[in-house]
């Protein structure tokens, strides 16, 4: 448990080990994760563990779509906080991983969560294939900071006319860059579902449900024309542990309640008919195919 100062809203970052002499290890129903489906980082875990087929071994809580505490968290988080953290100074945030043995947090720390979640068995495809831990993390600074934090810089209302041309321009081609990729392979990685398509397709769907809500009409026009890209995005949509874990209405709530600015002539111009594919049950275990 760490924090970068006194101040700082505290995070947890222990991990689950091999075997009991790690402290936290793998055990079943033990632990509970403690999502909102509406938050990329929540989004991801999700269709990790259900990629993964853990509804069986690391239950699942559900949060709402927008923190309802005073200052931003959730109600729900603030017991497992306190017990966790004596007068814990901050919000009670997502995600959350908890140990039921102790009632005590585990980690917030997203990354750290979905690297984790394989310790729990399951019998789902290998998402960390060995020695492709550099390319995961460099999918997904590609994913955090060449489509993501571009697309909002590209779309900020009163930004200076040429930071905003800048950023597309730098949006652009890292799709470009993903767009060459799958002229030849059909994962991020090659032939394999990993870790690294989860991330770039949850930031796939952020930049369409969230992100061209600030865009014009001809900016979205040119990061639809990338039709490999878009069409490998569908094709995860339809696979039951990614499209499934979709709350777009979540996600538009969200989105509103973080966002004021005016939305732009690009928001009518949608890429994926996501709503094919949306969840539309509380939450279930997903089966997988075949």
């Amino acid at each position: 448990m760490s924090a970068t100062s006194p101040t700082a809203v505290p995070s947890f970052r222990s991990r689950i080990g091999c075997d009991a002499r790690s402290g936290y290890y793998a055990a079943p129903r033990r632990y509970r994760l403690h999502l909102a489906l509406s938050c990329p980082h929540g989004l991801q875990i999700a269709v990790t563990h259900s990629l993964l087929g853990l509804g069986d071994t690391l239950p699942v809580t559900l949060l709402p779509a927008v923190p309802d505490a005073p200052g931003g968290g959730y109600r729900a988080l603030r017991p497992l906080y306190e017990a966790s953290w004596h007068q814990h100074p901050g919000p009670a945030v997502a995600p959350v991983l908890s140990d039921g043995w102790t009632g005590r947090i585990v980690s917030t720390h997203a990354p750290d969560i979905l690297r984790d979640l394989t310790r729990f068995g399951g019998h789902g495809p290998d998402l960390h294939p060995c020695g492709a831990e550099k390319a995961i993390e460099g999918v997904g600074r590609l994913c955090e900071q060449g489509i993501t934090r571009t697309a909002q810089r590209a779309g900020q209302p009163g930004a200076d006319s040429a930071a905003r041309d800048t950023a597309l321009a730098t949006l652009l081609s890292a799709l470009d860059v993903l767009e060459w990729r799958f002229a030849s392979q059909e994962y991020v990685l090659g032939g394999e579902l990993s870790l690294a398509d989860v991330q770039l397709w949850v930031t796939l769907v952020q930049l369409d449900t969230v992100h061209r809500h600030h865009l014009d009409a001809a900016a979205v026009h040119r990061i639809t024309d990338h039709p490999r890209l878009w069409a490998y995005a569908r094709r995860l949509a339809a696979h039951p542990a990614f499209g499934s874990r979709l709350d777009l209405d979540g996600i538009a709530r969200r989105h509103h309640a973080h966002c004021r600015g005016r939305e732009a002539a690009g928001a009518a111009v949608q890429i994926v008919d996501w709503a094919g594919y949306a969840r539309r049950d509380a939450w279930e275990p997903v089966r997988q195919p075949g």
